[in-house]
């Protein structure tokens, strides 16, 4: 199926590594041409890098979307190669803190770092594509904004946020020709958490081989209808869908690549 892409140009944010890379590399293969995004000039390059030697067209942008200076270099270096046709704001952290250790400044910078950071690139990217009367701007979440668990609670708020503020740029948005979206992944396998996975799996007894691991400690810890860890290819899918025009018709949704983890119609 062609999705339409060729000639557009997409803003992946954290695209250097995980899930963001999936992504970006996935706009890539479909004939966008891609801005990287990193804070690590290296790993970032090394993506960028990677998509040209596959035939695609990469730029790169460097800079700490936390802070506004960091934002108008990541967005002076996006649009000096043209109008950003498709804002994938995917740059985020979750530090593992519980109710009872987490900090104001945790909940302070995780919200910096998480939300904020996003509407800096919706403020900076977002008017252009008002002036071209086309345009996207999706939102990774996640299940835990619907559905939050007792631990990681100020990561579960600022999930939560990034929905809502999704929705409410889609009503701002009307008539202009701009969608506004979510995909909301589950507990996706990048490399960090198979390793994760693997070095937990004896005190676990989760089994030796990766089937056995995989299996067992997704029905412990996140059990969903399907019985794996969704792959970051799954959630590049789901943008590559709502990135292009035939999508036209989809805005202020929630699109869940989970498995089914969250029950219910949020």
């Amino acid at each position: 199926m062609d999705l339409h892409l060729t000639g557009k140009r997409a803003l992946v944010t954290g695209s250097s590594s995980g899930l963001g890379e999936a992504i970006v590399k996935a706009l890539a293969a479909e004939g966008a041409d891609v801005v990287v995004h990193g804070r690590d000039r290296a790993r970032t390059e090394a993506v960028a890098a990677a998509i040209r030697s596959g035939g695609g067209s990469a730029h790169v942008a460097i800079g700490d979307l936390a802070t506004d200076a960091g934002a108008d270099a990541v967005a002076e270096a996006a649009l000096s190669g043209g109008p950003i046709d498709i804002l994938v704001n995917n740059a985020g952290a979750y530090p593992h803190r519980s109710w009872h250790d987490v900090t104001a400044d945790d909940w302070r910078q995780t919200y910096e770092v998480n939300v904020i950071s996003g509407v800096r690139m919706i403020k900076r990217v977002v008017p252009p594509m008002r002036e071209r009367g086309w345009g996207r701007v999706i939102q990774i979440g996640g299940g835990l904004a619907a559905q939050p668990i007792a631990d990681l609670p100020h990561y579960t708020a600022s999930l939560a946020a990034r929905h809502n503020l999704a929705v409410s740029l889609a009503r701002t948005l009307k008539g202009t020709g701009i969608t506004s979206n979510i995909v909301s992944p589950g507990a996706i396998l990048v490399d960090s958490v198979e390793r994760f996975l693997t070095d937990l799996a004896p005190e676990r007894g989760w089994g030796e081989t990766w089937d056995e691991i995989e299996r067992n400690s997704i029905e412990e810890l996140v059990p969903n209808d399907v019985g794996r860890f969704g792959r970051p290819e799954e959630i590049a899918a789901a943008v590559l869908y709502l990135s292009g025009p035939l999508a036209d018709y989809v805005t202020g949704t929630t699109l869940r690549v989970d498995g089914g983890t969250v029950k219910g119609v949020h």
